[in-house]
């Protein structure tokens, strides 16, 4: 894993940054207890991109449930930063979209995770951001990030499509181990679910093949999906629900409530697709 000598540890990442984005892990995190009961509801989104606008709309997201939430963007790149800070100061003016007394700032930072006040986040979002490494680097990146979070937070790292559409992520926890794995994909017009292997968290994504659990559980996504094709006229979440209660009753430990599900969503135990 790259360190620049006295300075943000990590490389900059690729900036394709997106209004919107980052919308399905942001309701993920706006439900997480690790969030809502967390005496310091701090959230560090690290390696936010371009501009700073995905951070300003988790804020917005995740102060519906948390009120005193704040933000902290975190970007190796100081002319990321100084943009996002322009962009911010444009807020505070009333001229964006985003709540004037939004409560955010940005700074430069890595996978050190650098915090004033020895304060510790109850949450890192890590988005897009481990994509140009080796896989034997997650792990690393995993201990690092997580090793900054307040006992009982979680590290939330994966990517996404260019707009949003097709999701994955893990949760690990202060430890730096994985605890659980989501998929989460916008149902209309969906082919099948299996086109989340393109956009696979690092750790997985080379691990699409056979003999690998995350394969498993992709085959038998796609499995059910077809066999719930009956059910494509009355919508896709009807056929999508169907698909991940079938996955259930065959054994996979799907977690999570029907709730979720409608979402698009399907939550694992890591052990159900930690590579073999």
């Amino acid at each position: 894993m790259a360190q620049r000598a006295s300075g943000p540890e990590g490389r900059p990442t690729r900036g394709t940054t997106g209004t919107n984005r980052l919308r399905r892990v942001d309701r993920w995190i706006a439900h997480l207890p690790e969030l809502r009961r967390a005496g310091d509801p701090l959230v560090v989104d690290l390696g936010y991109g371009a501009n700073g606008v995905t951070t300003l709309e988790l804020e917005a997201r995740l102060r519906r449930v948390r009120p005193d939430v704040e933000l902290l963007g975190l970007e190796i790149d100081p002319e990321r930063v100084a943009r996002a800070t322009a962009q911010l100061e444009a807020t505070r003016r009333g001229e964006t979209a985003f709540a004037p007394g939004a409560r955010v700032s940005f700074a430069r930072g890595g996978f050190e995770v650098p915090l004033p006040d020895g304060r510790h986040p109850a949450v890192i979002r890590a988005f897009n951001v481990l994509r140009q490494y080796d896989e034997q680097d997650a792990p690393a990146a995993w201990a690092r990030m997580a090793a900054r979070l307040a006992p009982g937070g979680v590290l939330v790292e994966g990517t996404c499509d260019e707009i949003g559409r097709v999701c994955s992520w893990v949760d690990v926890t202060p430890a730096g181990e994985p605890a659980r794995f989501t998929i989460s994909l916008r149902l209309a017009d969906l082919e099948r679910p299996g086109v989340v292997a393109e956009r696979l968290p690092k750790a997985l994504i080379h691990r699409n093949v056979p003999g690998e659990r995350v394969h498993e559980l992709l085959t038998a996504l796609d499995r059910e999906w077809e066999r719930a094709a009956a059910l494509a006229p009355f919508g896709s979440v009807q056929r999508w629900m169907a698909a991940v209660a079938a996955l259930r009753v065959s054994g996979v430990p799907v977690l999570g409530t029907r709730s979720r599900w409608r979402l698009g969503e399907l939550t694992v135990p890591w052990d159900t697709v930690r590579p073999a």
